[in-house]
C-alpha cells in the first residue's frame, strides 16, 4: 500500500475508534440537551457549564425577584441593598433632570403629581391661552411622559459593566423611569446565564440586553460620542481601578458615573504603596481615613479624565459600611481641565497629634480682563517639626481639595426619598445619612474627632456638644461628617482647637507626672491657651438630623456582615461547615482565655523579685514563688536561655538567673 493510501486510512481507522469508545463510554449515562445560551455565547468548555440540579434561591430585593445558584458561583451581598436603593434614587433624579430638559416628564411610582403641576404650572397658562386663540394643537405637542417599565426613545442608555446576577440592571429596569436601554455586561458565561434567566423571570427583556464581555473593552468599543452611555454603573468586588481609564472616556457628555470602591484596607492607608499603584495618591492612617478614601477616589477619576480633555463635577460622595461609593458628572472642555491642578492638595499629617494641613498643587488667580491665571502653589504649609507638639509630619496625597458634594442635587434626592418613603426598604437609613450630608461643610476637607483630641492630651473627652459650642462661641463654622460618628469638621485652625482642648483640660486636670516631656501631651499642655473657651451649650450646636432622631449611622446590619468571599465557579455551597469555618476564624489574632487555676500555677515557677530584695510583704498570699531557686534550676535556665559556645564553661552555684528566670 502506498504512502498517500496509509494516511487516509490511519485517520478513518482512528476516528471510527474514537467514536465507538465514546458511544461505549456514553452508553448507560443520560443525555442532557444542548444549552442554546452557552452555544448562543460560544462558551461550552467543561468548567463554564452550571449543572442543572444545582439548587437556586430566589431573593426578592425592590422590585426585582432574582434567582441565585446555592453555590457562590455569583456574587450577591444583601447589605449592599443601601447603595442599591440610593443608586436607584440617584438615576432617578439625574433622569428627571436630563429628560427635562428636553421637555418630558417621568413618573415615579408612588409619588404624587401635584408636585409636577406646580412646577408647570406656567407653561399649563401658556398652552391655555393658545387654545383660547383658537390655535389647534397636534397630537405630537402634547407633553411626553416617561413611565417606569416603558422604552423612552430619548432617554438614558445604562450600562452596568459588572453585572453578576444582574440585580441591579433589573432593579433600573422596574424602578427607574425614562430609561432607553440597559446593558448589563459580565465576563463570566455562568452570570451571563443567570442574567438572561432573570431577565426573563421579570419580564424586562425589552429594556434589559444581557453581554458577555470584558468591561473594559465593551467601554473602549463605546467612546464614539453618538454611542456612548448616558449612565455607567462601576461595582466591582475590590478596586475599580483597571476600569476606570475606559469609563471616563465611554460616559456621554454630562453624564453619570457610579463607582464603589470596597478595597478600604488600601484606601484607609494599610498599604500605601498600593494605593498610588491603583489610584495615584498615597493614603495616609488617620482618624479622616474614610473620607481620605472618598477625595482620593475623586482624584483619580478627575486626573484620568484629565487625559482626555475632560473634568469630572462629584454629585454625591458616600462612605458606608465596608465601601466608598461617588457619583460624578463627566463634562469635556479644555479650560476647565486647567483648572484641575488648583483642585487637588498634598496633606501634611503630625504623627504626634494628629493635625493636619493641605497644601494645594495649583494656584488659580484673577488677572486682568476677567481671566483667570493658573500657576504653581508655593509651600508648604509647615515647618519642618509640629508647632503643637514637635513631632515630625507625614505626607499623603495628592486628594481631591474641593467640595466632595453638590448640595442642591442631594436636596432633591432627599426631598424625593422623604415624601415617598415606601419607595425603598432603607429609605429611613437614606434619609439620615443624606440629611448629615446636607449639614456637612462643603468647603472645609477631613476633621478632627473627639476621641483622637482627648487621647492626644490623656484627659476626659468633652461632649460632642460642648465641643461645638466651643467653636460656635470662638466665631467659627462646625458640623458633623457622614464618614464618622464623632467627627469635627471645623473651619478654626488647629491651634483654636488645641486651646479649647487645654481649657477643657483645666475643668478635668491631667496628672502632669506621669507625662513625659518629649510627649505631645506634655507639649501642648505646657503652653497656656490664648483663646478662653465658653462650653456653654448652644440651641445651635445640636445638629437638626440629630434633633429629629434619623438613623445617620447604621449598627452592624446581620452578623458576620462585611465583604462577602468572591465568588468562584464550582466552590463549596455555603452552609453550616462555612458558617462554622467563619466562626472559627473570628478573633484569630486573640490568645484564648486561660484558667485561672492554670494561670496560678504557671506564675508560681517564676521568683518573685521583689522577695529577693526583701521588699514584698504579701507572704504565701503572692502570686510569684518566694523560693530561692537552687543552682541546678539557675544552670539549667541559663543554659537553656543563654546558649553558650563549645569554649564556656558550665555557670556555677554562684551564676546569675537568666532572663527566663529573673
Amino acid at each position: 500500500m502506498s504512502g498517500a493510501r496509509i494516511v487516509p486510512w490511519l485517520s478513518l481507522t482512528l476516528r471510527s475508534a474514537c467514536s465507538l469508545c465514546r458511544a461505549r463510554f456514553m452508553e448507560g449515562k443520560p443525555q442532557r440537551p444542548t444549552d442554546p445560551v452557552s452555544m448562543e455565547n460560544g462558551t461550552v468548555p467543561r468548567g463554564e457549564k452550571r449543572p442543572p440540579e444545582a439548587k437556586e434561591t430566589t431573593v426578592t430585593e425592590g422590585a426585582a425577584r432574582i434567582a441565585f445558584p446555592s453555590a457562590n458561583e455569583v456574587f450577591y451581598n444583601p447589605v449592599q441593598e443601601f447603595n442599591r436603593d440610593l443608586t436607584c434614587a440617584v438615576i432617578t433624579e439625574f433622569a428627571r433632570i436630563q429628560l427635562g430638559a428636553k421637555g418630558i416628564q417621568i413618573k415615579v411610582p408612588g409619588e404624587k403629581d401635584v408636585q409636577k403641576v406646580v412646577v408647570d404650572l406656567s407653561e399649563q397658562e401658556e398652552n391655555k391661552a393658545e387654545l383660547k386663540e383658537g390655535a389647534n394643537v397636534a397630537p405630537g405637542d402634547q407633553p411626553q411622559t416617561a413611565a417606569v417599565g416603558e422604552i423612552c426613545e430619548e432617554g438614558l442608555r445604562v450600562l452596568e459593566g459588572l453585572a453578576a446576577s444582574g440585580l441591579r440592571s433589573i432593579r433600573f429596569a422596574r424602578e427607574v423611569p425614562g430609561l432607553q436601554s440597559v446593558v448589563a455586561n459580565d465576563a463570566s458565561a455562568r452570570a451571563v446565564d443567570l442574567i438572561r434567566h432573570n431577565v426573563q423571570l421579570n419580564k424586562v427583556a425589552h429594556l434589559v440586553r444581557p453581554s458577555q464581555a470584558d468591561a473594559r473593552m465593551l467601554m473602549y468599543q463605546h467612546q464614539r460620542v453618538s454611542e456612548r452611555f448616558d449612565v455607567i454603573d462601576l461595582d466591582p468586588y475590590g478596586s475599580p481601578a483597571p476600569f476606570l481609564d475606559a469609563a471616563v472616556q465611554a460616559v456621554s457628555e454630562g453624564g453619570l458615573l457610579c463607582v464603589t470602591c470596597t478595597d478600604m484596607a488600601v484606601l484607609a492607608g494599610n498599604s500605601g504603596e498600593t494605593c498610588y499603584s491603583k489610584y495615584g495618591a498615597m493614603a495616609l492612617k488617620s482618624r479622616a481615613c474614610h473620607e481620605m478614601a472618598l477625595r482620593i477616589v475623586l482624584h483619580s477619576l478627575d486626573l484620568r479624565a484629565n487625559c482626555y480633555q475632560r473634568f469630572v463635577v462629584p454629585l454625591l460622595s458616600i462612605s458606608a459600611d465596608f465601601y466608598v461609593r461617588v457619583f460624578v458628572r463627566v463634562f469635556t472642555g479644555q479650560a476647565k481641565v486647567k483648572a484641575s491642578a488648583s483642585k487637588q492638595a498634598l496633606v501634611f499629617q503630625c504623627v504626634g497629634c494628629g493635625t493636619f494641613h493641605l497644601q494645594q498643587l495649583g494656584k488659580a488667580s484673577g488677572a486682568s480682563g476677567g481671566r483667570v491665571k493658573f500657576s504653581a502653589a508655593c509651600g508648604p504649609p509647615v515647618a519642618p517639626e509640629c508647632e503643637h507638639c514637635g513631632q515630625r509630619h507625614q505626607l499623603g496625597g495628592p486628594l481631591w481639595a474641593e467640595p466632595i458634594h453638590d448640595l442642591d442635587f442631594v436636596g432633591r434626592v432627599l426631598e424625593a426619598v422623604s415624601t415617598n418613603p415606601s419607595r425603598f426598604h432603607t429609605s429611613e437609613r437614606i434619609r439620615g445619612v443624606l440629611s448629615v450630608v446636607t449639614e456637612e461643610l462643603p468647603d472645609v476637607p477631613l476633621y478632627y474627632t473627639l476621641d483622637q483630641l482627648s487621647s492626644t492630651i490623656h484627659c476626659s473627652t468633652p461632649s460632642l456638644l460642648q465641643l461645638r459650642s466651643a467653636l460656635l462661641h470662638a466665631g467659627f463654622r462646625v458640623s458633623l461628617s457622614h464618614a464618622c460618628k464623632n467627627a469635627v469638621k471645623t473651619d478654626a485652625p488647629a491651634s483654636v482647637l488645641w486651646d479649647i482642648m487645654r481649657c477643657w483640660e483645666k475643668e478635668c486636670p491631667v496628672k502632669r507626672e506621669r507625662l513625659s516631656e518629649t510627649s505631645p501631651a506634655f507639649r501642648i499642655l505646657s503652653v497656656e491657651p490664648r483663646l478662653q473657651a465658653n462650653f456653654t451649650i448652644r440651641d445651635d450646636a445640636n445638629p437638626s438630623s440629630r434633633q429629629r432622631g434619623l438613623k445617620r449611622f447604621q449598627a452592624n446590619p446581620e452578623a458576620n456582615w462585611g465583604p462577602r468571599p468572591r465568588a468562584r465557579p464550582g466552590s463549596k455551597t455555603v452552609g453550616e461547615a462555612m458558617e462554622h469555618r467563619r466562626r472559627l476564624l473570628q478573633n484569630k489574632r486573640k490568645e484564648p482565655a486561660e484558667d485561672p487555676a492554670q494561670r496560678a500555677a504557671r506564675l508560681k515557677t517564676f521568683p518573685c523579685k521583689r522577695f529577693k530584695e526583701g521588699t514584698c510583704q504579701l507572704g504565701d498570699q503572692c502570686c510569684y514563688s518566694h523560693r530561692s531557686p537552687t543552682p541546678k534550676a539557675t544552670a539549667e535556665a541559663t543554659c537553656t536561655d543563654c546558649p553558650q559556645t563549645p569554649n564556656q564553661n558550665p555557670p556555677g552555684p554562684g551564676a546569675t538567673a537568666g532572663p527566663g528566670v529573673d
